[in-house]
């Protein structure tokens, strides 16, 4: 396995839509290990596959964020459903040392293949419904920034500016 290099704000990789990925390759559950490394020695606990460079339709998400398996890979992921709604502090591996609070939906169905190349269903609430629809809004060149007020994203600005110092 080998680490990838985490792209930071304000990397134009970011902002990239990533393309579907149209078959399980070896190179494919290759990226899939690394990313897994990559996101957990940087203290992630989800990481998609543009945020290290690679415009794939890819992401990852860690144990902790997923009690019933190891960490995961999904490959072409889509929300299928979304239900109610609450505000959460979020953070990335993109933008160090930032927070906020970001409204997302409090519970949401997924479906993505996985590294077998088998179609799969995940539902789920809370911590990991938020990071699987951040990272998805990774893969559409989305930033949790992008979730804030006109007055929030100024203070971001600034702050970030002052952070990156």
């Amino acid at each position: 396995m080998a680490l990838k290099e985490i792209k930071i704000y304000p990397d134009p990789a970011l902002r990239e839509v990533a393309v579907l990925v149209d078959g399980i390759t070896d190179e494919i559950v290759r990226l899939s290990e690394d990313m897994i490394e990559t996101m957990q020695l940087a203290n992630g606990i989800g990481l998609a596959a543009n945020q290290v460079g690679v415009s794939m339709r890819m992401i990852t998400v860690d144990r902790i964020m997923n009690k019933k398996h190891d960490p995961i890979a999904l490959i072409n992921p889509e929300i299928l459903l979304t239900e109610s709604e609450d505000a959460v502090e979020e953070g990335c591996l993109s933008l160090p040392k930032f927070y906020e609070f970001v409204k997302r939906a409090k519970k949401v169905r997924v479906r993505a293949l996985n590294v077998k190349g088998k179609m799969i269903e995940i539902d789920c609430e809370d911590q990991l419904a938020r990071a699987l629809q951040h990272e998805i809004d990774h893969l559409n060149g989305i930033l949790f920034i992008d979730h804030l007020s006109p007055l929030k994203k100024e203070f971001f600005k600034k702050k970030y500016m002052r952070i990156k110092k």
